[in-house]
Formats: structure tokens, sequence, C-alpha cells
């Protein structure tokens, strides 16, 4: 009886020390870590671990990237990952310079027979000014923006 009892608390024993030999947090935030700063894409991606579950942070350029870092981070031993990674916005879309796109301004208004409306482009914004024949407006603003201008700015005003 007695072999017994000590067997069992000897195998509980070892089963409770071999739990408390894992990997410390601070280990585990190191290994992700390292996986993730080894892909370009995902290197300004950080990692916090607590209890085993990884918290990750930071802005990568695409979805793709946001999903490689989750996946480096759930290194062996880590129990599950918290994805707090933003994606970057894109870009702002160029638009036509400005005396290019002054000139399509230009030609969009003559279609439609906007006289009397002048148009000036600063950073790709098109300002229309000027007066137009009654009822006219409208039909002028949108061709302006068919253009494709950053913005039109409506000075117009109707006779």
């Amino acid at each position: 009886m007695k072999i017994k009892i000590l067997t069992i608390t000897t195998v509980i024993a070892s089963l409770l020390l071999a739990g408390c030999w894992g990997k410390s947090d601070a280990d585990l935030a190191k290994d992700a870590s390292d996986a993730i700063k080894a892909d370009s894409a995902t290197s300004g991606v950080t990692v916090e671990v607590k209890d085993a579950v990884a918290t990750i942070k930071g802005e990568v350029a695409d979805e793709a990237a946001k999903a490689t870092a989750e996946s480096k981070a759930k290194v062996e031993g880590i129990k599950s990952v918290i994805n707090e990674v933003t994606v970057a916005p894109p870009p702002p879309v160029a638009s036509a310079a400005d005396p290019e796109l002054k000139t399509k301004v230009e030609d969009a208004l003559k279609k439609v027979v906007c006289d009397g409306a002048t148009v000036e482009i600063k950073d790709g914004v098109a300002t229309l000014r000027g007066i137009v024949a009654k009822g006219k407006m409208g039909e002028c603003v949108r061709a302006a923006n068919e253009a494709k201008p950053r913005r039109v700015e409506n000075q117009l005003t109707e006779k």
C-alpha cells in the first residue's frame, strides 16, 4: 500500500515539475520575435507574451504580411496569437501633373459648352471660376470631375 502511494506521489510530482520546466514567456517572446524579424515583410512587428499567449503589434504593407506575422509568431510553446497588426493604407494615387490636368478639365468643359468658365489647378485640385449660362453649372462641374482631379472646387456663378 505504501509503495502505491509513493509511486502515485512520484508520478504526480514528476508531471508538475515537467510543467514548470517549459519555456518562460520571455523565451517564447524572443523565439517568436526572431521568427518574425527574419522576414523583411514583417520586421516591423513586435511580440509580447503573457501566459504563453502572444500579442503581435505593428504595421505591415498588406494582408498577406499580416497573416505571415501571425503564423511566424506561432512558435513551439505559444498557445495562441492575438493579432493586433494593422495594414498600412495604400499610398495616394498620383494625379496627373497640374498642366496636363488643366488641359483635360478645359477640354471636358469645352465638350459641354461651359463658356465663361476658367480652370485653375493646384496640387491636383481643380477650381472653377467664372460665369456660365443658367442651368449649366451642374453640367460643368460633372464634366470637370470626369477629368479625375483630386477634387473640384466650384466657384462658378450662373447668369
